[in-house]
């Protein structure tokens, strides 16, 4: 299987996470236009799955280092398997209500807000369980995150009393989903053996048997998460499965897509942490924020019409995010 050999490499493999886990939302907001979100992450949650399936027939089978796919699958431990699953739920049910924040919200909100919690809590969760890199520099970085965090509350503040109102439900939201996005890296990267891809520990998996194993997880308590909000959505009347087959080949298509750009910078990030570790690994690629609201600001214009000082507060936030991210990147 492929496996990364460098720190430089596993710093590049981030930064992709970083814009995949950042643009990915674009799709949601391409389909939005005649299409329910809980409708389009049906698709996305198969996209995530049928990516991971790529994956691990090919990088994860294919060199000269680690075990292949089937044959690391086979020796997989029932408890490292079941960890990776309840990353995968704990994931599906934080995501599900992010996609929700994203509807409802959009992109400029719902990513620094969610994404930015996860990020500070995910780092320090991850940083305990596997003590790599700087701390000093690492905490530091994360502080310079929670700026960037409180910078866009008070853009959102500013811009609510503008002509355009921000909903406080999707903020709310965007807060319950970055709790729990806090927590699922942790139990995936709990199934690996993050010291050695190349002769991995028996029982554990390597990255790309875990990532497989993790999007079945997310794909089995869709059924649960995805149904309860069809019934009950958070906004707008309820949809069926009905209407899911209603929907035409490229509306599928645009979902489908999302998962494949998620489930790139998963597979990416999750082979880089054998270098970077954990922390610094998670820390980095949860940076999507920083590319989610340029996303949001510059091309959707979600902060359009807003009152005279909201622009600069969204500069600053921008640049306390690029600050905490390089500080996290040289802290090891």
């Amino acid at each position: 299987m492929f496996i990364v050999s460098s720190y430089s490499t596993a710093i590049i493999f981030c930064i992709i996470t970083m814009f995949c886990w950042g643009s990915w939302g674009n799709t949601q907001k391409l389909a939005a236009k005649s299409w329910r979100f809980e409708l389009f992450y049906w698709d996305y949650v198969l996209g995530i799955v049928l990516f991971s399936l790529i994956s691990a027939f090919t990088l994860g089978s294919n060199g000269t280092e680690g075990r292949p796919f089937l044959a690391d699958l086979s020796q997989a431990s029932s408890s490292n398997i079941l960890s990776a699953i309840i990353g995968g739920i704990i994931f599906n049910a934080a995501n599900i209500l992010f996609s929700a924040a994203i509807s409802i919200a959009g992109l400029a909100v719902a990513f620094p807000i969610a994404i930015g919690i996860a990020l500070v809590l995910g780092v320090l969760v991850n940083y305990f369980a596997v003590q790599q890199g700087n701390p000093m520099l690492l905490f530091v970085g994360v502080a310079f995150v929670i700026i960037a965090i409180i910078l866009n509350a008070a853009a959102f503040r500013k811009a609510g009393s503008g002509d355009k109102k921000v909903s406080s439900k999707g903020v709310v939201i965007s807060i319950v989903a970055g709790v729990l996005m806090s927590f699922f890296y942790r139990f995936i990267a709990a199934a690996m053996d993050l010291d050695n891809f190349a002769s991995p520990a028996a029982g554990k998996m390597t990255p790309y048997t875990a990532v497989l194993v993790f999007s079945i997880g997310i794909l089995l308590s869709n059924f649960l998460f995805n149904t309860i909000l069809m019934k009950k959505p958070f906004s707008g009347a309820p949809v069926s499965y009905a209407d899911y087959f209603k929907g035409n080949f490229k509306t599928h298509l645009t979902g489908i897509l999302g998962g494949l750009i998620w489930g790139l910078g998963n597979s990416l990030n999750l082979v880089a942490a054998g270098k970077a570790g954990p922390a610094i690994s998670y820390g980095l690629g949860q940076g999507a924020t920083l590319i989610a609201a340029l996303w949001g600001i510059l091309v959707w214009k979600e902060f359009k019409n807003s009152p005279k000082g909201t622009n600069t507060l969204l500069g600053s936030m921008l640049v306390a995010y690029l600050v905490g991210l390089s500080l996290i990147v040289f802290a090891k």
